[in-house]
């Protein structure tokens, strides 16, 4: 076991760097990651500069909120790409989908089967049986085309 009062100060620093690391792996956020930061940076002035524990956990803070901004800063004007977009959007996965009326339009509303459930539309009248197909989305309604 390894005594945490025999170590000096920047090495408790980088372990928990490590530790905050292997954090970040383990459950991904992508916040683990600036702490891990700014835990090394700390250790890395601790090391250079031999400063006392107090100005090290006041800096460890500054440096969490400056890294935490500059990895905010930086996640806004690099965007990550989806690869699937849609994925938490079910009513826009189902535009262009074909699907049957179990209840008619009548007067421009009705009601679809999508799957096993079924969804309020609005679109052109249509009969009980009736294949439509999804154009778009309405608040709740799907817009519906014959």
């Amino acid at each position: 076991m390894i005594d945490m009062q025999a170590l000096e100060p920047h090495w408790i620093w980088l372990i928990l760097a490590v530790i905050f690391g292997i954090g970040e792996i383990v459950l991904p956020g992508v916040f683990l990651l600036w702490i891990a930061i700014a835990a090394a940076l700390t250790g890395g002035v601790t090391m250079m500069l031999g400063i006392g524990v107090p100005a090290q956990v006041i800096l460890f803070a500054i440096l969490c909120l400056v890294a935490t901004y500059a990895g905010r800063r930086w996640y806004r004007n690099n965007p990550v790409e989806s690869q699937d977009p849609l994925l938490n959007d079910r009513a826009a996965r189902l535009i262009g989908e074909t699907v049957t009326v179990v209840e008619a339009i009548r007067g421009g509303h009705g009601r679809v089967k999508v799957g096993d459930g079924v969804w309020s539309c609005r679109g052109a009248d249509a009969t009980e049986g009736s294949l439509v197909r999804v154009v778009g989305i309405s608040g709740n309604d799907l817009l519906v085309e014959p």
